[in-house]
């Protein structure tokens, strides 16, 4: 397998997990007002995904592969809402960890990366179209 192919193959494994990124960013967003219905109820953790590089060592490919998606240890808000029927008996709820100006610069940068490894792409089809071009 040539390098091109290879810088390709890697970028779309990175444009992979770039997007499931973005798709759980946007759960985390989507789930930002999620609270618990009970007092003694939990409302929604943020999930946070971490990467890792492999190697396959047949075609010697480097792919980027999602490593694990975990929950946000970050502490829950809390709210004042005595009327909520997830309030303590001092008027709190439990609102989620999730932080919609942190979740929309995530949502910038795996876009941005996305958009790096795009263009990677489209460099190596058209170095690859130079080169058959020559050939001729």
């Amino acid at each position: 397998m040539d390098e091109l192919s290879k810088s390709t193959q890697t970028a779309i494994s990175g444009m992979k997990v770039q997007s499931q990124r973005l798709r759980l960013i946007s759960e985390n967003l989507a789930n930002a007002d999620s609270l618990a219905q009970t007092p003694e109820g939990l409302p929604y953790r943020r999930k946070v995904m971490t990467f890792k590089n492999e190697l396959d060592r047949a075609t010697g490919i480097a792919q980027v592969k999602v490593d694990k998606v975990r929950g946000d240890s970050a502490e829950f808000q809390r709210r004042y809402d005595p009327k909520h029927p997830a309030a303590d008996r001092d008027g709190y709820v439990l609102a989620p960890n999730v932080n919609p100006l942190i979740e929309m610069m995530d949502m910038r940068e795996a876009q941005r990366s996305y958009e790096a490894n795009m263009n990677v792409i489209n460099t190596s089809r058209s170095l690859l179209s130079r080169t058959i071009e020559m050939l001729r």
